[in-house]
């Protein structure tokens, strides 16, 4: 039997960064599936990493999406030698974009920019780095 590979890093960054874009718009795996003649399956595949996007699709995806190619390699991992050298300890450079890619992570920016009183926002901001452990760091 055969080991499953493990998705490359850059499908998985540009599989998140489309879903990150669907999730913005509030549209659906069917719905992107539907405009791109897929089932959501393979929207789900796709997101996930697991099957690489091809050029044409991704043109595709991001005229759906009504975003430029490059806005799904924005922030993409570095996979070169000397990138991966780099201490384990430290976050991932795409911790950001990960974190806006889940519903939370969306649902809680969506709603934190609709504060407009910067001292509310800064409090808020202390409020959780206190709960986090972070201590003002």
């Amino acid at each position: 039997m055969m080991a499953k590979k493990a998705p490359n890093p850059i499908d998985k960054h540009v599989g998140s960064r489309v879903r990150l874009r669907r999730m913005i718009l509030s549209m659906s795996q069917e719905k992107l599936g539907d405009a791109l003649g897929l089932t959501f399956q393979q929207v789900q595949k796709y997101e996930k990493g697991a099957n690489r996007i091809g050029a044409s699709r991704l043109q595709q995806i991001s005229q759906t999406l009504k975003v430029p190619v490059s806005f799904f390699f924005e922030g993409a991992p570095d996979t070169s030698e000397a990138a991966n050298s780099n201490s384990p300890d430290l976050p991932s450079s795409t911790y950001v974009s990960d974190f806006l890619a889940t519903s939370e992570g969306l649902a809680l920016t969506r709603a934190f920019v609709r504060i407009k009183d910067t001292r509310l926002r800064r409090r808020i901001v202390d409020l959780v780095e206190g709960i986090a452990g972070e201590n003002g760091a």
